[in-house]
């Protein structure tokens, strides 16, 4: 009834056409994972981007130091000059001293937050500090001594067991020295400074 060949024609048709339905198959899947791999390496590169940030912030932090207080480029400045105009003839503990002190001030809620401040503050028309009246803190050059002294007292190192007050009681005057004898508590003695407590 067929004849030969077109039975032979019948196998090569259908054959033909399941291997054309299974190589579409194919090109969809293809299609499919490559896709995919776009998709992985755009987002591996999103990842990538959001690590490589993380990092930078991670590592801005790691650098960033670590204060006791906050302090602003000025302040840095006004601590490190104070400290100088201040004990610039003494060693490192009268140095030392002296950060501590402006240190213990911004820290204390009696005292202005910040050193700029703590520094030129007035009290009753008064500064705290005779560098600032004299005009001594803005003449000062800076030590590298002084500058590590600074940035160890931000740091946290502190040896002033509280002071909020110090001074040289051989230049100050005598009306200055009753007050800090009869208004606060008198701690040690170093270099040419008493260091007093409220």
């Amino acid at each position: 009834m067929y004849s030969k060949s077109n039975i032979l024609l019948f196998i090569a048709y259908t054959l033909f056409t399941g291997l054309l339905i299974l190589s579409k198959q194919y090109e969809v899947q293809a299609e499919s994972v490559d896709k995919q791999e776009k998709a992985a390496v755009v987002t591996e590169h999103v990842a990538l981007e959001r690590f490589e940030s993380l990092e930078r912030i991670i590592s801005y932090e790691i650098l960033k130091p670590r204060y006791c207080i906050e302090v602003s480029e000025k302040d840095l400045d006004t601590l490190m000059r104070i400290v100088e105009a201040e004990a610039g003839g003494e060693d490192r503990t009268g140095k030392l001293l002296v950060a501590n002190v402006v240190i213990n001030r911004v820290r204390n809620k009696k005292f202005p937050n910040n050193v700029t401040d703590v520094v030129y503050q007035k009290v009753q028309n008064v500064t705290q500090f005779s560098p600032v009246s004299n005009g001594r803190i803005d003449e000062v050059s800076i030590s590298e001594e002084t500058k590590e002294v600074v940035y160890s007292a931000l740091r946290g190192e502190d040896i002033s067991g509280g002071a909020l007050f110090f001074m040289a009681r051989k230049y100050a005057v005598p009306e200055n020295v009753a007050w800090f004898d009869s208004q606060l508590t008198y701690l040690f003695s170093y270099g040419g400074h008493d260091f007093y407590a409220r």
